[in-house]
């Protein structure tokens, strides 16, 4: 290569070429102020863009935790509530309640495990003395710190006594005003607390009226919590970073601050210009006022600490730095061409002289072999010596791809990207062109290249992040899906099978909550270390979301090969000890395997069978393995049983619910005349064949569908009241059954009598029917169900009785009209004596409280005549009446 003369400048060679303009630069200038407005422009766009969506997810985070706290404050709530209705049930099914009897109810219930604000549980009983009636507090739990309350007559604390006489009057869980206990703490400070009441009413159906419930009440049931305890339990770890909490009784205008989680030199809340929420806390007649605030106010707009601001004015800037060299380059590129066109077959040195300034690498080589015979400045620089006696392909890293390309294309090489090496042996990336160009009668090759190694770079480590978890350096989700997709496609039934695995942390919660959430990160990072090391090379690991893992094993064999596998992770996962803060953690997985041994099965499939078993295993008691089966029972059952919940979700509105009645005939003459059904439900599946419930019910059940459900039933029934039977309108009763969860819903019962008015439905014309199962297990809330519904008219019927017989005795509390013998006794009663006995005993206490009694599955006439002889006036079975589809039924509009 020719050394070039510096010497021998533009002016020299031609005194006739112009100068280069200076308006070249202006305009270089202007597009880069413009690229620079732009990009400072789009920067503060998308700034503005992040700031809102920052805002509104710490708002939206907040309210979350918000939504948190008061729904935890409420269930604090609601413990010593259902503690309370089972002492009031206890004292229901019995007349007097020893004091071992209490005892041992409180040791089996243990309610300081859940409640740590408990501070006793106490009955008080109702005594007439000369000088009027008292209340006596004769039994009480634990006896440990409450020995105060021995003896202790209600009347002593105003608040107490007030509380107790609310419950009284409304026959409702009430609430106390906040008051110094008897009791006193571990230092002997006397404990600020408030005490929660239910009434305890004589045997019978619930008093209706104030005067009933002052007469028949026979004593109290109470709870007494410490105020600071029960509110502060609401207020978890994570919360209390982002949350202030105060809470303020303000039953009736007067304020009584009771709670604050922030210190006393805090400023107050009012004065934080930060998000705040306020809730009202109403339960058993007092009012509290709930008022959270975030710690930190809302992030400013022009953060500096905002990666967006920084690298978009640093982008900004490259950006017009990049305008401004690419036109100055563009420009001096076409004075080359101008002064190139003017001089028409100008000497070698010409070229270079024109080529000197600029930043890229140019280099002109012989087409014949690729000797380098000129590089300009940044060439020279850039390879240094090594340019002499070099060929144009020995610059590339890929001397025989790019570079032999480059002597063998006539057309040239444009726009690619390629890996040279400089004067020191390093490797840069550069893009360039490669034209054929002819100089004096020669053809020779013209390289123009520029360094890219730094956008490489960046490229690359975007690339890297779109494509692995930033905390444990695993592949994301969809890296992971994208390799999954690949080995699926290359799924061959002859090679060894491969296998997905799902792996899912148990109870990792806990360690963010106990922990936080650093904690919980360094605990991830090093799992992922651990589980990569049970892996080979060929295998896929990463993370799927907060404490899920994915595993593709790849080319393992058998399910053995595979179970193996999984068991080792599991272990090693098991074994795995995590010390933080001087303290040793270890956590537990459930690990889900599917094959990948079918080339037609998909990724969404594969994906479902992968959870599904994961599931199974934590359901099975977590810290396990479970390979997937199509054919296993509890994984058909299960799958089989999600896909009747995506049905019943989409049954209402694709109409797919339909309705059937059976009739209940009289067996005796005495039996009022005229047309009583029991509804059935059906589903109509695609083919319109009729699915009976005993088929979905359970996954209606398991996956909370059934008050959906019921719902839907009692509406339809009730705004087709004259199209259930062919008699129309002289229907004289239609019994629907409900099920336990709607119970539950104490908005029910007021939601059944705005319907009978709306649809103008006699109420004595509607029975509604519950399981004894459901009563016994509910006896309280079904009690006060039914005396709401029997309230207005309605008939309630206590279905399949006798299945969980173990005691009549709390028929003397439910307010029913009709009992139903279960089918399975009257089946057998003519061969079975017991079962002949049960139902003689069923009728002989259903007649002696006055109740109607109906027999279930009466099939044949001696069946009917014997339970005729016993007394029993009712009956319905299949083979008298098959169900029989509604003549019409619409689904109604949702009336509110």
């Amino acid at each position: 290569m020719k050394d070039f003369d510096a010497s021998t400048s533009p002016s020299a060679i031609d005194d006739g070429a112009r100068k280069p303009s200076p308006i070249g630069h202006v305009h270089g200038l202007l597009w880069a102020l413009l690229a620079l407005s732009c990009g400072l422009a789009l920067t503060l766009g998308f700034r503005h863009l992040q700031w809102q969506r920052q805002i509104s997810e710490q708002h939206g985070a907040l309210q979350r935790q918000a939504d948190e706290v008061d729904d935890a404050l409420r269930e604090n709530m609601r413990r010593p509530l259902r503690l309370l209705n089972f002492m009031q049930t206890l004292y229901l099914a019995s007349d007097d309640v020893s004091a071992a009897e209490f005892a041992h109810m409180y040791e089996n219930l243990a309610p300081r495990k859940r409640m740590p604000e408990l501070i006793a549980l106490a009955y008080a009983r109702r005594v007439v003395r000369p000088d009027g009636v008292h209340f006596v507090t004769e039994q009480f739990a634990p006896v440990a710190g409450n020995e105060a309350l021995a003896g202790l007559v209600v009347g002593t604390q105003p608040a107490n006594l007030a509380v107790l006489r609310a419950s009284r009057d409304t026959g409702q869980p009430t609430l106390s005003a906040p008051f110094r206990l008897v009791q006193r703490n571990a230092a002997g400070i006397p404990i600020d607390g408030v005490v929660m009441r239910l009434p305890i009413y004589g045997h019978g159906e619930p008093p209706r009226t104030q005067d009933e419930r002052r007469k028949r009440m026979i004593g109290s049931a109470g709870v007494s919590l410490e105020i600071e305890g029960l509110i502060a339990a609401a207020l978890s770890a994570d919360p209390q970073k982002m949350l202030r909490m105060q809470v303020s009784d303000v039953t009736g205008g007067r304020v009584r601050k009771l709670f604050e989680s922030a210190p006393a030199a805090s400023p107050p809340l009012a004065a934080n210009q930060a998000a705040r929420f306020e809730r009202d806390l109403v339960f058993g007649g007092r009012v509290w006022k709930v008022l959270l605030q975030a710690n930190e106010p809302p992030p400013a707009f022009l953060d500096w600490r905002a990666p967006v601001l920084t690298a978009g004015m640093l982008s900004s800037m490259l950006l017009a730095l990049l305008v401004w060299s690419l036109f100055d380059t563009r420009r001096r590129a076409l004075e080359l061409g101008w002064r190139m066109s003017r001089s028409y077959r100008q000497s070698e040195e010409r070229f270079r002289a024109l080529n000197e300034q600029l930043p890229a690498l140019v280099l002109l080589a012989a087409a014949e072999d690729g000797r380098i015979i000129y590089a300009n400045r940044a060439a020279r620089d850039r390879f240094g010596k090594s340019l002499d006696e070099s060929t144009l392909p020995a610059l590339f890293e890929d001397q025989d791809g790019y570079g032999r390309q480059a002597l063998l294309n006539t057309t040239g090489i444009a726009d690619t990207e390629a890996v040279l090496r400089d004067g020191g042996d390093v490797r840069f990336w550069a893009s360039l062109s490669i034209s054929r160009v002819q100089l004096d009668d020669r053809s020779q090759l013209l390289m123009v290249a520029s360094d890219i190694t730094e956008q490489r770079a960046l490229h690359e480590r975007l690339l890297y992040q779109a494509t692995h978890d930033e905390l444990t350096g695993l592949y994301n989700r969809s890296a992971f899906e994208s390799c999954l997709k690949g080995l699926l496609a290359g799924t061959d039934e002859q090679a060894p099978a491969s296998a997905l695995l799902y792996i899912d942390l148990d109870q990792f919660k806990l360690i963010n909550d106990t922990n936080g959430h650093a904690a919980g990160d360094q605990m991830l990072i090093g799992l992922a270390a651990v589980m990569r090391a049970q892996l080979s090379g060929d295998d896929v690991l990463a993370r799927l979301g907060g404490d899920e893992f994915g595993v593709l094993a790849v080319r393992r064999g058998d399910v053995a090969a595979v179970s193996q596998l999984a068991e080792r992770l599991r272990r090693s996962i098991g074994d795995y000890v995590f010390p933080w803060e001087r303290h040793k953690h270890g956590i537990s997985a459930s690990i889900g395997v599917a094959l990948i041994d079918q080339p037609d099965c998909t990724m969404q499939v594969l994906l479902a069978h992968a959870d599904t078993a994961c599931s199974m295993a934590k359901e099975q008691g977590r810290n396990r393995v479970h390979v997937y089966a199509g054919q296993h029972a509890q994984t058909v059952r299960r799958r089989h049983e999600m896909e009747w919940a995506n049905r019943l979700r989409r049954a209402i509105d694709g109409h797919r619910l339909v309705l059937a009645y059976q009739e209940v005939w009289p067996l005796l003459p005495s039996v009022m005349a005229g047309t009583r059904i029991e509804l059935l439900l059906r589903y109509r599946d695609k083919t319109g064949r009729l699915v009976l419930p005993g088929e979905f019910l359970s996954a209606a059940e398991r996956y909370g569908l059934m008050p959906m459900i019921d719902r839907w039933v009692i509406e339809t029934t009730l705004a087709n009241f004259a199209q259930l039977h062919p008699v129309g309108s002289a229907l004289q009763l239609v019994a629907i059954n409900l099920s336990g969860a709607s119970i539950e819903d104490d908005a029910l019962a007021e939601r059944i009598i705005e319907l009978l008015q709306h649809y103008r439905v006699p109420p004595q014309r509607v029975c509604f029917e519950i399981t004894e199962t459901v009563a016994v297990g509910q006896l309280t809330q079904v009690a006060r169900f039914m005396a709401r519904l029997r309230e207005i008219g309605c008939m309630v019927a206590l279905d399949d009785f006798g299945t969980g017989m173990s005691s009549f005795a709390y028929l003397k509390n439910l307010p029913v009209d009709i009992i139903k013998i279960d089918g399975s006794f009257i089946q057998d009663m003519d061969t079975d004596p017991i079962s002949h006995a049960m139902v003689r005993a069923v009728a002989d206490i259903g007649h002696r409280l006055g109740l109607t009694v109906v027999a279930e599955w009466v099939n044949d006439e001696a069946t009917g005549q014997a339970l005729a002889e016993l007394g029993i006036g009712l009956a319905q079975g299949n083979r008298r009446h098959e169900p029989e589809l509604v003549l019409c039924h619409r689904t109604s509009g949702h009336h509110e």
